[in-house]
This record gives C-alpha cells, structure tokens and sequence, in this order.
C-alpha cells in the first residue's frame, strides 16, 4: 500500500485521539479479572465491550464460547492474494493485588504525568485496542483493509490460556493467517522502540521429599532418621556450579548462541548495569561467567528455586526433625533447547542426587518451548519498519526473558510466525499496582499498527 494512503490512516488517529483515550478508559473500568469467579459479569462486560468496539471499527466480529472464559474473533474484508494478519491479544487483566499500594483505584483510569495508571492499562488493552483502532483507521479512510486482517482476543491469558489452543484448533481455517500479530511485550526503554524476536521455555516443577512418617523429636531422633529438608537443601544446592552454571548433565546442549549481528546490537543499547542491579535492590549481580547480564537474561538458560517449603516456620521454635520437604523450581529455556528432553534431563538428575533415606516425588506444573524468529523474514522487516513510522525512530531488535507459551503453540496449529510488537514501557508495573501505558505510547502504537497493516 502507498505512503500517502499509510498516512491518511495516521492522519485520522491523530484527529481522534483524545476520542481514543477516552475509549480506552472506558474499557479499564470494567475489573475483567479472569481468576476470580466473582468477575463473572464484569468478563462477560468487558468481552460484550471488545466484541462491539471490534464492530465499530468495521469489522465483522462475534463472542466464541469456550470451557472457560468467552474469547472475541474478528475480522475484516478478506481478499484473495492478500496477506493476512491475525493480531492476538487478551482483554483480561490481572487481580489488583495490595489496594493500599495503588495511588487511585485500581479500575479507576487516571491520567498522571501524561500516563494512564489502571490495571489493563498496558497488559493488553491498551496495546491491543492499538490494533483495533488502526483497523478503523483504514476502513474510514480507505473504505477497505490493505491486509486480510483477523482478530483472536481471549479472556483466559492472565490464567494460563488454558483453552486457547482448543479454541484455536477448532477454528483453524477462520484463524488461518500469514503471522501472528502480539501486542504483549515491551519496548526496550525511554526512547528505545523495539521488535521482539524471541521468548525463552519454561519448565516449572515440584520437588517433594519424605523421610519419618510423622515430625520427629529433633534430639531423640537428630542423627538417626534422615532429614528432607537438609537433604533437599544439599539437592538444591548442587544444581548450580561455583560458575553459576546448571549442572544438569546435557543442558546445554542445544543452546543456539546468539549471532554476531546481534551481540553487535545488545552491546550497543543503552543499559546501565549498575543501575539495573540498584532497581532490583540486590547487593551486586550473579549469574553464569562468561556473559554480560543482558545476554544472559535474553539467551542463556537457568534454574531458578522459585519457593522452598517444610518444617516449622511459625512464630517461636519448635525443634523438629520435619516428615517432608518440598520446593518449586523452575528453568528457562532458549533456543534451541527442547522442554521435552530438558525435563527428563532434569528428573534424571534429580533422582540421581536424592539418597535412599527419602523418598522422592516430582510434580509437573509448567512446560513449554522457547520461540525464536527470523529476524531477516518480510514480516519482522515490515514490523520493524512499521514501528519506526510510529515511534519515529528506528526500533531495536530485542529478546524477552519470560515465556509465552502461545507462541509455539500458534506457530504448530497455524504454521505461523509471531511478530512481536510492544508499546509500552519494560516498566510499566504489568502485574503490579499502579500498571500504567504512556499516552505517547498509546498514540505511536497506533500508528504502527496502522503502518503494518499497509507495509505487510
């Protein structure tokens, strides 16, 4: 599609854009929390709300019932020969946490400081209402789409998507798309627009030792009967060398190091890490040698104890040797590790290092794979581009140190890549009081968006 056309679209969500905003707070106001069944309505609401802003814009749009919470497809005119674009994003919001900590109230949007503070803001609707907006944007001033454009928008992301991949099978030919469309990640930090090309795995599991069949008198028995929980200690311990590697055997493996364009590019962005470690608070950094802590938070795997349990842990003492003992762990995977294999590797250590005193129980909670994309494909250069027509400078190429399970699972069912295409800040307090998205940002999404749409 031509410049100029591109830039009638942006034209028109420069002229709307204080209607916009005032959309958008609409929409945070409904508390659509996912996990708490007592927002039953308020999911209902909020779905009812995206179903008829997704009309509005023009397109063509109906609430899909799922086992859980109803998800929004949409779409707009569909034309033979045309790419296609599926933008996923979610209109459930995290629960509000500590009330106390939340400047106004958590679903009350409030403008401070040229940012809208409300829980959604930025974790997703704001970021995906950019879509939707774009998409009107197109159908006002060009009567059509440039782009065979569809929407997946579901109400159970904040919970895990548990029925995102049946809903998703199911619809399969409507959802049929060139790549997937996500608004669920960040920019790299003032001023610093990004793309993100690549997500790690995760394997969350559970680890449960049992010794006596009841607490024992720590005197009476300290000395004969194993401990689980200094057993578990000495397990936990061992998963990690004096050089901070994990010492699954075969771990790493499969680890794709990044290329050297890349390092060429982390190493030339704008991060302070002593600023960084003096945010989170710790006294100084740790992490595998070798590797700055940028590389080694997009590309390099771990093993996090993510809670340890046992024993007593109430007020006073209690001097027991404790039945049980158990710890939730967690790792990070990254291109091209398999989640399947790593958890063998893993329970195959495990058994290895817990003695016969103690009997040994793993659960399984979490697995999924990394996902990395072609940064040189025709969809990640129209992203990357698009975005620098928003943003009005060119975007970075960045990874994410979290996990989204959709994304392998998107790319298995729809043969689609993801392009990866936040807005909003790494800061903008996503799961914490006071979440907020800049106004500036709301607007430059927007507009990238509506630059993709014609540049894909």
């Amino acid at each position: 599609m031509s410049h100029e056309a591109i830039q009638k679209a942006i034209a028109y969500l420069d002229d709307h854009k204080d209607r916009f905003r005032q959309e958008l707070i609409e929409w945070l106001k409904i508390p659509s929390i996912s996990a708490q069944s007592d927002h039953a309505s308020d999911m209902r609401k909020a779905a009812q709300w995206t179903c008829d802003r997704c009309r509005l814009a023009g397109l063509k749009a109906e609430i899909v019932e799922t086992d859980g919470w109803p998800a929004v497809i949409a779409e707009g005119p569909q034309q033979p020969g045309r790419k296609t674009l599926l933008v996923y994003g979610h209109y459930d919001v995290q629960p509000e946490g500590d009330v106390s900590l939340w400047q106004t109230g958590p679903f009350v949007p409030t403008v401070q400081n040229g940012r809208i503070v409300c829980r959604g803001a930025a974790d997703d609707k704001g970021q995906v209402l950019c879509a939707i907006l774009a998409a009107e944007a197109w159908m006002k001033t060009a009567c059509t789409l440039p782009v065979n454009l569809k929407f997946c928008i579901e109400g159970e992301e904040e919970v895990g998507s548990k029925n995102l991949a049946k809903l998703v099978k199911a619809n399969r030919e409507r959802l049929a798309c060139d790549y997937v469309v996500i608004h669920d990640t960040a920019q790299f930090g003032e001023g610093v627009p990004a793309v993100t090309a690549a997500t790690k795995g995760l394997i969350y599991k559970e680890i449960i030792l049992r010794g006596p069949k009841k607490d024992l008198h720590s005197g009476t028995y300290g000395g004969v009967a194993a401990n689980p929980a200094n057993v578990l200690a000495r397990v936990i311990a061992s998963f990690h060398d004096e050089n901070g590697r994990v010492t699954i055997p075969r771990f790493y493996d499969r680890v794709k190091e990044m290329s050297a364009e890349e390092v060429k590019m982390m190493e030339g962005l704008p991060f302070d890490e002593a600023a960084f470690i003096k945010d989170v608070g710790s006294p100084r950094t740790w992490g595998e040698k070798g590797y700055s802590m940028l590389y080694r938070r997009w590309a390099r795997p771990t093993f996090d104890v993510n809670g340890i349990y046992g024993g007593y842990m109430k007020e006073g003492s209690s001097t027991i040797i404790p039945s049980m003992a158990g710890a939730k762990v967690s790792m990070r995977l990254v291109p091209d590790q398999k989640a399947e294999e790593i958890e063998r590797l893993f329970e195959e250590a495990v058994r290895s290092r817990v003695p016969d005193t103690v009997t040994l129980e793993i659960k399984s909670h979490a697995s999924c794979d990394p996902y990395l994309a072609d940064v040189q494909s025709p969809g990640m250069k129209a992203a990357r581009q698009a975005v620098a027509i928003g943003f009005g400078k060119e975007p970075v190429f960045i990874r994410e140190g979290g996990s989204l399970p959709i994304l392998p699972m998107l790319k298995q069912v729809l043969g689609a890549d993801s392009l990866m295409m936040g807005y909003c800040m790494p800061n903008c307090n996503a799961h914490s009081p006071n979440e907020f998205f800049h106004i500036r940002d709301f607007e430059s999404g927007m507009k990238a968006s509506a630059a993709l749409f014609g540049l894909i």
